[in-house]
């Protein structure tokens, strides 16, 4: 995913803004728990407030993201 997951964020760095937590890191525990963190790799779309838009678990495809990333950027 780590391929997938740059190239987006080179195209999209100028329109979103990206985030990596370490899950291994004892101050990001009470952040993940919020958001339901359940799997590895688990990604999520956050609106400015930081709602979840969109939650994806796995392996995911390039056009799933930049779907989502559209139907964002339009509102």
């Amino acid at each position: 995913m780590r391929p997938i997951v740059h190239g987006l964020e080179n195209e999209y760095a100028d329109r979103l803004n990206f985030v990596y937590l370490d899950v291994d890191d004892s101050a990001n525990q009470e952040f993940m728990r919020a958001l339901g963190r359940r799997a590895q790799p688990e990604f999520y779309l956050l609106d400015g407030e930081g709602n979840v838009l969109h939650q994806w678990f796995g392996l995911v495809p390039r056009e799933e993201f930049e779907a989502a990333f559209a139907a964002a950027l339009a509102q």
